[in-house]
């Protein structure tokens, strides 16, 4: 990933570049310490070792609730369409994806600011669900914001190739993002034993990159980009 060019930090709305690392920071921080209260669960510390399995109940991205099964609540259709995106399939899965938000949420935030990275986040976690819900054919549940971090790559990937113009620089850039996303894969395909919901991950990439188009870095952020 090539850096950002000179002066595109700038000025961010709503209390500047601190501010928004220290909601990033916070907000990692909550979906680390929901995987710490469902891990000791798992090791009998506290609740019961089926904490887990009930969260997922209520929090994955099921897609037979789109064909008919039964709801646990009211809306739980509608609401998994973000809330499968604070949980993970385990430990390792919630660390490789919060290191991953980490640098890419930095990034975007170079180029976007604070809003900026919230909007494409959003956008991408919404377009990896849509892309699971109308792809995947396994009852089982989906869980985790891989969907959201594909998203934020791809979003990168298109206002980067932009700012350099297109050329070899632009390939160049291309190559280490598709790089990056197949190292991610490969993490992930060995922290969930194979269990990899590649619909998502291609939905949340879509999204990011359309997104990306139409919003520009400029517009989300809220001042014209040198």
């Amino acid at each position: 990933m090539t850096e950002p060019q000179a002066g595109r930090s700038g000025d961010q709305p709503g209390g500047g570049p601190a501010v928004g690392l220290i909601c990033l920071a916070l907000f990692i921080g909550l979906l680390l310490a929901l995987e710490l209260v469902l891990l000791g669960a798992d090791r009998g510390l506290w609740a019961t070792p089926r904490l887990r399995s009930t969260v997922y109940d209520y929090t994955g991205f099921w897609p037979g609730l789109l064909y008919g099964w039964r709801a646990n609540y009211p809306g739980q259709g509608a609401v998994m369409f973000v809330s499968y995106s604070v949980v993970h399939g385990g430990p390792v899965h919630a660390v490789v994806n919060m290191l991953t938000l980490w640098s890419l949420g930095r990034a975007v935030m170079d180029w976007a600011g604070g809003r900026g990275l919230a909007l494409v986040y959003g956008i991408a976690l919404l377009g990896g669900a849509v892309a699971y819900g109308l792809l995947a054919r396994s009852p089982q549940p989906m869980v985790g914001a891989s969907g959201a971090l594909f998203g934020l790559a791809g979003t990168l990937m298109v206002w980067a190739g932009h700012a350099e113009g297109g050329g070899l620089k632009t390939w160049r850039i291309v190559a280490q993002v598709v790089g990056f996303l197949g190292a991610m894969n490969l993490a992930m395909w060995w922290a969930l034993d194979g269990q990899l919901a590649w619909q998502t991950h291609l939905g949340g990439f879509v999204a990011g990159a359309l997104a990306a188009l139409v919003l520009g870095p400029s517009r989300t952020k809220g001042h014209e980009t040198p």
